[in-house]
């Protein structure tokens, strides 16, 4: 009779293993690739290891359960993981031997370390130690410790077996992680309670961002569960609505948002809806509703003031919401601003687009796999023009004319330079004898946005390459 290799049983004494298929499933290339860069290993070790690795785990509870009292624990060693198997019986090494494992005989077996360990747990240790755990390889439990004597201490009022503990001097300071999510509650030290939006770097440092009037600079914010957060980085409100809080070291971003009813959802992206296309709101108050985009570039008046360059949309939305989550798919597109009516009776929302205060603030939003999404560009506005310069050299959009505003209203632009430059924008309005400046954005980066509320007259812009030369690409809205 023939059998499928990957079937058939091997009798190891009592011992039974099934044995591996003829060939192997290949690891994935991502797993080898990481295994090598972070073991220091080369490709055929680190696929060597995953091979032994997945058949020792398949053996150890096997091998445990056939040593009985006498076993000792299991463990990996070397660039390949050989498996080794620790027992107190040296007559237990044939057999471990033909399982395929290398045998280690030490004093203590796995059951006396374990009680150790429990009596350890037993005693609230002081500051001074860090961790604690059962060390099979060292046949001990290796307490983590920044002041040893204390640690003794703390080990001897236990009354276990202080010759099984070993000390490990330790700089650690474990603290809990808590994760940004797009749609959580935070608090603001003024009290007020308003949502995340997304997360986002400036440089290495983390944070998120959230709706401009719900905190000026320098106000601090603890996250949904209470625990110390971060401080308000960035905040523009009225004219714009988008704030940029940095986090302290508890806080991780995984790039997500919490859709509540929907799941946890990816973010991997900022590519702007358009016009009637859905678009969903995640929030602290009223969690996960959707609708649709009804218009871009919208201007309101609220009683604090006027802002303009809002996305309009009939999801509902109510007091709390403010900075939560606006995605359509898995590309993020704003914060939650405000709006009219409720979650009951319906109403309009609007939100802050992401590619502003990613523009203004030199940010970088965080996505699901911790890659970074492809740069956004000027999207979402009217028009966009395009054009390349050199140092020191200027270009006039549109097409090196200007244009005719015939009413009152918002101007706004978005420069995306080259990177590694420092490309700037003008407004310029004609007074009738003239160009002279109305707005600019300067900063010394190569990606600039600017909004100006003008009368109705004749404008242009001006794109100048303060240093570096390259290509550029203009987005603009008019009134």
């Amino acid at each position: 009779m023939l059998r499928t290799p990957a079937l058939i049983a091997i009798a190891i004494g009592a011992l039974v293993m099934t044995a591996t298929p003829a060939v192997a499933a290949k690891p994935p290339s991502g797993v080898v690739d990481a295994l090598q860069r972070d073991l220091g290993i080369t490709k055929d070790q680190a696929t060597n290891r995953l091979a032994n690795e997945a058949r020792g785990n398949i053996a150890a509870p096997s091998l445990r359960k056939r040593l009985g009292d006498r076993y000792a624990g299991v463990w990996y060693e070397g660039a390949e993981s050989a498996l080794v198997v620790g027992t107190v019986d040296a007559a237990d090494t044939a057999e471990i031997t033909r399982a395929g494992a290398r045998a280690r005989v030490v004093p203590r077996t796995f059951a006396q370390l374990t009680a150790v360990k429990d009596g350890l747990d037993r005693i609230a240790p002081p500051a001074a130690v860090h961790s604690w755990a059962i060390s099979p390889q060292d046949n001990s439990v290796v307490v983590q410790a920044s002041d040893t004597a204390a640690a003794q201490s703390w080990i001897a009022s236990s009354g276990v077996d202080a010759s099984a503990v070993r000390m490990e001097q330790s700089a650690e300071r474990p603290r809990l992680f808590y994760d940004i999510r797009g749609g959580d509650a935070y608090y603001t030290s003024d009290g007020y309670r308003c949502s995340v939006g997304f997360a986002a770097r400036r440089g290495t440092q983390l944070g998120f961002t959230s709706a401009g009037h719900c905190g000026a600079v320098g106000i601090t914010t603890t996250g949904y569960n209470r625990v110390a957060q971060g401080t308000f980085q960035i905040s523009s409100f009225p004219g714009n609505d988008y704030s940029w809080v940095a986090t302290n070291s508890n806080w991780t971003a995984p790039g997500v948002v919490n859709g509540y009813s929907a799941g946890i959802l990816p973010v991997r992206g900022s590519a702007v809806t358009q016009p009637q296309g859905s678009v969903c709101r995640s929030g602290s108050t009223t969690q996960w509703h959707c609708g649709t985009v009804t218009a871009l570039n919208a201007t309101v008046n609220y009683p604090e003031g006027t802002v303009s360059g809002l996305t309009r949309t009939t999801v509902c939305a109510e007091g709390g919401d403010s900075g939560g989550s606006f995605i359509s798919g898995d590309q993020a597109q704003g914060m939650t601003s405000g709006g009219s009516g409720n979650c009951t009776s319906g109403g309009v929302t609007y939100f802050q687009p992401i590619g502003e205060i990613l523009s203004a603030g030199g940010l970088t939003l965080v996505t699901a796999g911790g890659t970074e999404p492809p740069p956004t560009g000027c999207q979402g506005y009217e028009e966009t023009y395009s054009g390349s310069l050199t140092s020191n050299q200027s270009a006039y959009q549109p097409n090196g004319s200007y244009y005719q505003a015939t009413v009152s209203g918002t101007h706004a632009a978005c420069l995306d330079g080259p990177n590694g430059t420092d490309f700037d924008v003008y407004l310029q309005r004609w007074n009738g004898s003239t160009w002279a400046v109305v707005a600019s954005a300067t900063s010394p980066n190569p990606d600039e946005t600017l909004s100006f509320n003008g009368t109705a007259g004749y404008y242009r812009y001006r794109v100048h390459a303060y240093s570096g030369s390259g290509s550029y690409t203009l987005g603009l809205n008019r009134p």
